[in-house]
């Protein structure tokens, strides 16, 4: 649970430093509002494919992304 809720933390807080609302990052990803909701708090496990999607979307390389510490 707790890498869980770091890894959301981590793709909230590059959304917003990518200036992304929820809903756009959403959208331009392909999963609905609340699937990213349940993923930025912790609640829900992504994808494997969404992991890629959001990563490409963020411009980082997803073993960062994913990587434990990272901020």
């Amino acid at each position: 649970m707790k890498q869980r809720r770091a890894l959301g933390e981590r793709i909230g807080n590059l959304r917003t430093a990518a200036h992304y609302s929820q809903e756009s990052f959403a959208e331009a990803i392909g999963i609905s509002r609340r699937t990213l909701q349940r993923i930025e708090s912790g609640d829900g496990d992504p994808r494997y494919g969404d992991l890629l999607r959001i990563a490409a979307a963020l411009e980082q390389d997803m073993a960062a992304l994913t990587k434990a510490g990272t901020p």
